[in-house]
């Protein structure tokens, strides 16, 4: 059996990353730390270019692809730090109207969470929960007009997504055709894509530092301790990467939890690490390490912490 992308899965990805650099520069990102609204050019752009409707048929105006396809784009969205409720675009681009094209912006909110947190609370035109707690709701999805929902301030890590947590919303009807513990799989999955994007740029930051930084008439990256953690991070991503893989293949519940599971590992430690190698520099805002660390750290409590993947997997191997 060959698992190596094929043509065209390269030739997407490929295309993914010249999009976005060419989009969402050096520049951009900066702007985006001081100003993190959503680029509504570049949402349509990403539109225009398939990134919403990847999975939708090609009958209904898709580009007809799979979850396989759609975890190779999320793993460049997190490689260049993309802002924005993503995932929601692309698990919601069929069910609400706009998205797939770009004109509106969706949030997905996870009703189970405590805190329930409402990325980019200002920016958005609809609002979408993924209910649970509460018996007589869970495992529904709702839609909510987001001028309906009561939210207080929230503190974000990650100073390009905002975020505030909601206190009170009004009972909506449930929105057909879609499925809780689906969308729970599928955001997961897509968070671990760009978990992982971000822990494969990290690498690549830290061995470029190690390069060009000398020390004692020498590059720091000849030095035995930064090789071992530049070999660790190359590990942790490589073993993120396949679980990722596979799990976008067979869409299994605990293969998602142990992708996911690695990938947050993967994107946070190789985060500390690169901040290892740079020293000092790594906090300054002349390196985009430290934000890096900071999104990892958030989308870490997203769609499934730690504690809950390890539980799960453990229930599953006690079985």
């Amino acid at each position: 059996m060959d698992f190596q992308l094929t043509e065209d899965q390269r030739a997407l990805r490929d295309g993914a990353r010249e999009l976005l650099a060419g989009r969402f520069g050096r520049d951009r990102l900066r702007a985006a730390v001081d100003a993190p609204a959503p680029d509504r050019g570049l949402w349509r752009e990403l539109a225009g270019a398939g990134f919403f409707a990847l999975r939708l048929p090609e009958a209904d105006g898709g580009v007809g692809l799979g979850l396989p396809e759609a975890v190779l784009v999320f793993e460049e969205a997190g490689r260049a730090l993309l802002p924005g409720p993503l995932v929601a675009g692309q698990l919601l681009a069929g069910a609400v109207d706009g998205v797939a094209t770009g004109e509106r912006i969706v949030a997905l909110c996870d009703g189970a969470a405590d805190p329930v947190l409402w990325e980019h609370p200002d920016h958005c035109d609809a609002l979408v929960f993924v209910d649970g707690g509460a018996p007589e709701r869970a495992g529904a999805v709702y839609g909510s007009a987001p001028a309906e929902v009561a939210r207080a301030p929230f503190a974000s890590v990650d100073p390009l997504t905002p975020l505030a947590r909601v206190t009170g919303r009004p009972r909506t009807t449930p929105l057909p055709g879609l499925d809780a513990s689906r969308l729970r799989r599928e955001a997961a999955l897509l968070t671990a894509a760009e978990q992982l994007g971000s822990a494969g740029r990290t690498v690549e930051t830290a061995v470029a530092y190690a390069r060009q930084r000398t020390q004692f008439g020498a590059p720091i990256g000849s030095f035995q301790a930064v090789k071992h953690l530049c070999a660790g991070m190359l590990v942790r991503s490589e073993l993120a990467r396949a679980a990722v893989y596979a799990a976008a293949v067979t869409g299994d519940a605990l293969d998602i939890a142990g992708a996911k599971l690695l990938a947050d590992e993967a994107a946070v430690g190789n985060a500390r690490d690169c901040l290892q190698v740079h020293g000092g520099m790594g906090f300054t805002w002349e390196a985009e390490v430290h934000l890096h660390l900071k999104r990892a750290w958030l989308r870490a409590e997203r769609w499934g912490g730690a504690r809950e993947a390890e539980e799960r997997l453990a229930r599953a191997l006690a079985e």
